[in-house]
């Protein structure tokens, strides 16, 4: 810090040697923790909650008729008309400030109305990764797991694992210590872009082929994986 303003990140750099036959984990850095300071500052930083203009009106001239905010959610949904003015503008922008007060009714009204007409595995979320902060984590998972909402893998928001391979195979984490690659003579990254998702571990996918190991990349998109 200077003069009360994040001036750059460094690494922490806190892991231990593990074995003298693998090289060392450090250093972990990551460009995501690199621009943390520029998440800050940036001007696009959201700092109150953001709602679509359309819905937040409707939201308003129901709440004048419906006291009940889950029926004002209903009366919203409900009618096809209402429901098919505001999802046309999805995509186009038009978001407008709200308070928290506001937009945590709306967000209360729209769960229960959920549960109570589909059911409350109908509601589906994820909180952040726990190494992230448990705290977000916890308060999130917690919450659905509660009502009895459905809990998405938070690795479905940052793309770490092939798309939807933990719905597919039932797990979070489909892969080994990473530094375990490196006793590998044949890798095959498959749907995973390892620099770019996994920029920590990926040094030892580099590493290992100076070894002579082979690695093949099978992916439906563009992939920084060697091979």
């Amino acid at each position: 810090m200077k003069a009360g303003l994040v001036t750059w990140e460094t690494q922490q750099t806190d892991y231990p040697r593990t074995r003298t036959d693998l090289p060392n984990h450090e250093p972990r850095g990551c460009a995501r923790g690199a621009s943390y300071s520029w998440y800050l500052y940036s001007a696009s930083r959201l700092k109150y909650p953001m709602i679509r203009s359309r819905l937040l009106k409707l939201w308003r001239e129901a709440k004048g008729k419906h006291p009940d905010p889950v029926n004002a959610w209903e009366s919203i949904v409900g009618d096809a008309n209402k429901t098919q003015h505001y999802k046309s503008a999805r995509g186009l922008g038009g978001m407008v400030r709200a308070d928290w007060d506001e937009a945590n009714e709306m967000i209360a009204a729209a769960n229960v109305y959920t549960a109570k007409q589909y059911g409350p595995d109908r509601i589906i979320g994820f909180s952040p990764i726990p190494a992230m902060s448990m705290v977000s984590y916890a308060a999130g998972s917690r919450y659905l797991s509660l009502i009895g909402g459905t809990c998405m893998s938070f690795y479905d928001w940052y793309c770490d694992l092939p798309p939807s391979s933990p719905q597919v195979w039932g797990e979070q984490t489909d892969v080994p210590e990473s530094a375990d690659w490196y006793n590998s003579s044949y890798i095959m990254a498959w749907g995973s872009n390892v620099p770019q998702t996994r920029t920590p571990d990926a040094h030892f996918f580099t590493e290992v082929r100076y070894k002579g190991t082979k690695t093949v990349s099978v992916t439906p998109d563009y992939s920084e994986v060697p091979s």
